[in-house]
């Protein structure tokens, strides 16, 4: 009450009056509010820091992928033939049953496995 001047602004006695004031300036405070975000968070930036959030979580898949895929091949390469050939078979269909944005960010293609 003290921090929106409730008290000091409005002198009326009727409940329709204290409901109207206190909607007006709660929806004062509210612009206030917005106003100051839009001119100090960065993250109202015309949509840049959702982009820049994109770019970052997309990465963070690449390199999750890439060092997925380079443990299986260390693993197929210490493995005897018949184990090697069931891992590059097993690589090969999940390969295949992925996405094709996420096959985008395969450095190679499922035939190469």
């Amino acid at each position: 009450k003290s921090l929106l001047r409730l008290q000091k602004e409005f002198q009326g006695l009727s409940y329709d009056l204290l409901v109207s004031h206190t909607t007006i300036v709660f929806s004062r405070y509210i612009l206030l509010a917005w106003q100051h975000r839009q001119s100090t968070d960065q993250r109202t930036l015309g949509g840049l820091f959702y982009l820049l959030c994109d770019e970052v979580s997309t990465l963070d898949w690449v390199v999750a992928l890439q060092q997925l895929i380079d443990l299986i091949h260390e693993v197929t390469t210490r493995a005897n033939k018949k184990l090697s050939q069931m891992i590059k078979s097993q690589l090969q269909q999940w390969i295949a049953g992925l996405p094709s944005y996420l096959k985008a960010y395969l450095p190679f293609s499922s035939c190469e496995v």
